[in-house]
């Protein structure tokens, strides 16, 4: 099975880099998380955000590879703790598709991404920097594979 993590944002900081790759590059080669970068709209002081809103949500919708089961990640998402995740994760790999995680940039998702979501996963109750979710995600998916596969990264 393949992780498909779509971001919005390019150009990260060496540390979010650095942080997401430590953990993606951890994987088993039947279990692949890869990473598509989104171009972030220009936000300036006079900036129409509902419309670059609208236009990384379609760049997003448009990189889902054919087939995926789409979930998004945002706040008002289902909360899952690492056994729950290890279980979602488990039941992603029994429905035999490909999984797309989307993740917006800094004020979140396009209302068509959160329409086109099989599922909402909420990371926390807190709005977290859209940088460092790409390294929470990457690390909290490798913990609950660890969970599933008995390896002894992830201890209770």
């Amino acid at each position: 099975m393949k992780i498909q993590l779509i971001a919005v944002g390019t150009k990260m900081p060496a540390w979010v880099e650095q942080g997401y790759q430590e953990y993606a590059r951890r994987f088993p080669k039947d279990l692949e998380l890869e990473l598509t970068e989104i171009h972030a709209g220009k936000r300036g002081k006079n900036a129409d955000i509902r419309r670059i809103l609208e236009k990384e949500g379609e760049q997003t919708l448009a990189a889902v590879k054919k087939g995926n089961r789409i979930v998004c990640l945002e706040v008002l998402g289902n909360a899952w703790d690492t056994p729950k995740l290890a279980k979602q994760l488990d039941r992603w790999k029994m429905d035999g598709r490909d999984v797309s995680l989307l993740i917006g940039g800094p004020e979140g998702l396009s209302p068509a991404c959160i329409d086109a979501a099989e599922q909402h996963w909420s990371l926390s109750n807190l709005t977290l920097p859209h940088p460092l979710v790409r390294i929470v995600v990457a690390e909290s998916l490798y913990r609950a594979w660890s969970l599933t596969a008995n390896h002894p990264y992830h201890r209770e």
